[in-house]
């Protein structure tokens, strides 16, 4: 009696099995050559400096705005992040020339105490340090917003930030400027604490009892979102660019600060919290939705929130503090959907949610939509490239 039949039929089910193993396990998305990501960033950048060859004109929207705010400012924060990378000329001069075309001014004078109108500091102050005529030569570029600064670090008021965006646009200003102040290490003091006193406002105060809520590791956008506001699907309403601006706000005031300042635990262990709380909630196609826990609601892909969060945990990676073998493969899911589904041929960006505070604002978000600012989206992705670029 021959026993080839039942040879062939094992053989059979070896091979369906194997096959079907293999199917379960996907292969995980890798990250593109580090010349492609830059490609990238140099090609939406391009995009946008041919759109604004003049830095210094006014942005029309429903007004007339001045080009120093916050959405033109969180773009150069992604232009001198660019810069570290490719140290091309062309860059440095189109930020200076932006700084000379405001003054190196605030949009509401030296006494502006607001965030959003702060923001455009970091860049200048990175300039005063990058002069190549010698860095610190050009006190005028720092003058307004040391200034507005001083004025709120000599204030009792501590309530400045109560929305969250603001972290971003302003805790970095105060951290970069303790650091200026390193030699003199009583004035570099009261800007930490100062910045430690707003930040824990935001943190434990406002809205009734903060912003933020360490159950589930994620900030309200403001007090207009806590409970008992809910989301149509019973959630809380977490924004997922508002929280973005969370983490980019403690990467990089974690990047500015010298291991031994004060508070800096407190900004570490924030950030680990969200990073923790944040993986969860990315979409299968890489993007996470505007609402993070309520995909329905003005649900779909969403560049710039995305964008913040690639960098917060690229950054992680690079800094010792998240795990490579977990987090790399969610950040080469979220830089290549960004990449291939959101850059166009031509650099522009889609897949941008317009300005707002919630996800019905700045809709339609779709591949072809335009939002209302072009910039700050592009400064996400430029963050995000600076720090993909700069995995292992």
């Amino acid at each position: 009696m021959s026993h080839r039949p039942a040879f062939w039929y094992v053989l059979l089910l070896c091979l369906i099995t194997s096959t079907t193993v293999s199917a379960a396990k996907p292969v995980a998305p890798k990250l593109p050559s580090k010349k492609a990501i830059l490609a990238t960033m140099t090609r939406t950048n391009n995009y946008f400096m041919q759109l604004w060859p003049d830095p210094g004109k006014e942005i029309v929207t429903n007004k007339v705005r001045p080009s120093h705010i916050w959405t033109r400012a969180v773009y150069y924060e992604g232009l001198m992040a660019l810069y570290a990378l490719d140290p091309q000329k062309r860059y440095y001069d189109y930020a200076v020339d932006w700084g000379e075309k405001h003054q190196w001014g605030l949009r509401n004078g030296p006494t502006d105490r607001n965030a959003d109108n702060q923001c455009c500091a970091q860049t200048y102050i990175d300039l005063f340090e990058l002069d190549p005529d010698g860095p610190r030569t050009k006190p005028e570029r720092i003058q307004a917003i040391q200034t507005a600064i001083d004025s709120m670090v000599a204030s009792e008021r501590i309530d400045d930030w109560n929305w969250i965006d603001a972290l971003q646009m302003a805790m970095p200003v105060f951290a970069k400027l303790a650091v200026l102040h390193r030699d003199e290490p009583a004035v570099a003091n009261r800007y930490y604490e100062k910045m430690y006193q707003i930040y824990t406002y935001s943190k434990t105060v406002h809205g009734g009892s903060g912003l933020y809520n360490p159950a589930e590791g994620l900030w309200w956008r403001d007090k207009d979102f806590v409970p008992p506001y809910k989301e149509p699907n019973g959630g809380n309403c977490y924004w997922s660019r508002g929280n973005g601006w969370v983490v980019a706000a403690l990467v990089r005031v974690l990047d500015i600060m010298p291991k031994d300042s004060p508070h800096r635990d407190e900004y570490e262990t924030m950030y680990m919290s969200m990073m923790k709380a944040l993986p969860k909630l990315q979409r299968p196609d890489g993007f996470w939705n505007v609402s993070l826990m309520d995909p329905s609601n003005f649900g779909g892909k969403e560049t710039s929130g995305t964008a913040l969060f690639t960098y917060g945990m690229a950054w992680g990676i690079n800094h010792g503090l998240l795990d490579a073998k977990t987090y790399q493969p969610i950040i080469a899911n979220a830089w290549n959907a960004i990449a291939t589904e959101a850059v166009h041929a031509n650099g522009f960006l889609g897949y941008v949610q317009g300005t707002g505070k919630e996800p019905k604002d700045g809709q339609p978000v779709t591949y072809v939509s335009k939002p209302d600012f072009e910039d700050y989206g592009l400064g996400c992705l430029l963050l995000a490239g600076s720090e993909v670029y700069r995995l292992k």
